[in-house]
C-alpha cells in the first residue's frame, strides 16, 4: 500500500476528522473564555480590589538597563491564566456532565425483549404440544 494512500484512509477517518474539529473548536472556546476573563471579569474584580489591574501585578527581580529588559515576575497574569482555566474547566464538567445525563437516559430507555432462540422456540412448541394432550 502506498504511503499516499495510508495517509488518506487515516486523514479521512472520522475520528481523526472529529478531533480536528474538536481542536479547532476547543481553541476558539479558549479565545472566548480569555476574553471574557480579561475583558469582563477581572476588571471588576480589580475595582472591588481597590483599582488593581491583575495583568500589571509583577515583581521586578532585576530592572531595566540599556542593554537588556527587566526581569519580573508576572504574577498577575499568572492570577489571570488561572481563571481562565477554571472558567474552561467548569464549562466542560458542564458538557461532559450533559452528555453523561443524556447517556444515562439513552441505556435506561426500555429496550424490546430479545428474540427467542432457536432452541426456546423449540422447547415452548413442545410445551404447548404437551398441554394439548
Amino acid at each position: 500500500m502506498s504511503m499516499l494512500k495510508e495517509f488518506k484512509e487515516f486523514a479521512v477517518k472520522g475520528n481523526v476528522v472529529d478531533m480536528a474539529v474538536g481542536i479547532i473548536v476547543g481553541a476558539a472556546f479558549g479565545k472566548i473564555v480569555s476574553s471574557f476573563v480579561a475583558d469582563v471579569v477581572m476588571p471588576p474584580i480589580g475595582v472591588l480590589l481597590g483599582g488593581v489591574d491583575f495583568t500589571d501585578l509583577a515583581i521586578t527581580l532585576k530592572q531595566a538597563t540599556v542593554e537588556a529588559p527587566a526581569v519580573v515576575i508576572s504574577y498577575g497574569k499568572f492570577i489571570q491564566t488561572v481563571v481562565d482555566f477554571t472558567i474552561i474547566a467548569f464549562a466542560i464538567f458542564i458538557a461532559i456532565k450533559a452528555i453523561n445525563l443524556l447517556k444515562r437516559k439513552e441505556e435506561e430507555a426500555p429496550k424490546p425483549p430479545p428474540e427467542p432462540s432457536a432452541q426456546e422456540v423449540l422447547l415452548a412448541e413442545i410445551r404447548d404440544l404437551l398441554k394439548q394432550k
